[in-house]
């Protein structure tokens, strides 16, 4: 699904990220939906902090499925220089866990001669205000339920010689994995004017159908799971998604199935897991390296097109 949304106060997060790199940075911490971890790291965050140790903070941890959270601890935890720890931003003693382990992973720094430098990023609408307001104890940042609340860079003193970044939301140019995008505008991350939501609707489903098919007749009163767009038909049908005789709006039906997906109405629920996210890291790098191939194959052929026209003027002359 393609997904248009690069607002330009993003592009102003990119740079202030590059030059609080510049500056002096120590950790970065970077805010995931623990529903869906791996579609909500930014590749081009990892890029522009390229060298500094990572703290990936699993967000809404109540809201995702509690046996793959695990998964994904143990796979960031396994990473080099980086750790890992789940966290629901609305929580006090949870939220200052982020400094001991922010301490941890710059040891020697912390006070007021070498202070610690921190940075918070996230995709849009992932709770990072919340936690600021939650890590502060006040209203330190504007928060809300729409992505892109925070529009520009904001420094905070969390504790002596602590001293904490935070930046807008941002997401990537380009999103390169199509499951992703669809995660990604299932969650609320994405302006609802970017996307399809009867798609959205249709690929979440998908999911569901697969991996939690009791939530879903439980939640609609379901008795049997056909096919997609039938169950999302059902859904119209239960929360009176009609219209004039009888018929139902399929778009309407959908928003309500994103809904009670963002309330957490259907359970705790996971939408991908890390060897998931692996394989479609996998299957988008080879389609990359795919059309790479085949540019090269049409600039070659183009260029012996010339070629030829060229020696047959030669000719002729």
């Amino acid at each position: 699904m393609p997904i248009n949304w690069f607002p330009g106060h993003m592009n102003a997060t990119r740079q202030a990220i590059k030059d609080r790199v510049k500056a002096g940075l120590d950790v970065v911490i970077e805010l995931l939906d623990a529903r869906l971890p791996g579609s909500s790291s930014n590749p081009l965050l990892a890029s522009l902090t390229t060298g500094r140790p990572s703290l990936k903070v699993l967000n809404k941890q109540d809201l995702a499925d509690p046996l793959i959270t695990g998964e994904w601890l143990a796979h960031y935890n396994a990473q080099p220089h980086t750790r890992a720890i789940p966290l629901d931003a609305g929580e006090r003693s949870p939220a200052r866990a982020l400094i001991a382990a922010c301490r941890e992973l710059a040891p020697g720094r912390g006070d007021l001669h070498k202070p610690l430098r921190v940075l918070i990023c996230g995709i849009p609408n992932v709770g990072k205000s919340t936690l600021i307001n939650t890590l502060v104890g006040k209203r330190a940042a504007k928060t809300g339920d729409e992505p892109g609340i925070t529009k520009t860079e904001q420094k905070i003193v969390l504790e002596n010689g602590f001293y904490l970044f935070d930046t807008p939301g941002m997401l990537w140019p380009r999103i390169a994995i199509e499951q992703s995008g669809y995660h990604l505008a299932a969650s609320g991350a994405i302006g609802r004017n970017a996307f399809d939501e009867e798609e959205v609707a249709l690929e979440l489903i998908a999911v569901l159908k697969r991996r939690y098919p009791d939530r879903l007749k439980e939640r609609y009163g379901l008795t049997d799971l056909g096919e997609d767009d039938a169950i999302l038909e059902a859904i119209g049908v239960k929360r009176g998604a009609k219209v004039r005789g009888g018929a139902v709006q399929m778009h309407k039906a959908a928003e309500a199935l994103l809904m009670d997906f963002r309330q957490s109405l259907l359970g705790r629920i996971t939408l991908e897991t890390p060897v998931e996210m692996t394989a479609w890291h996998q299957a988008a790098a080879e389609a990359e390296a795919r059309k790479a191939a085949q540019r090269e194959a049409e600039k070659a052929a183009d260029k012996a097109r010339r070629s030829g026209r060229r020696a047959e003027s030669s000719g002729d002359a």
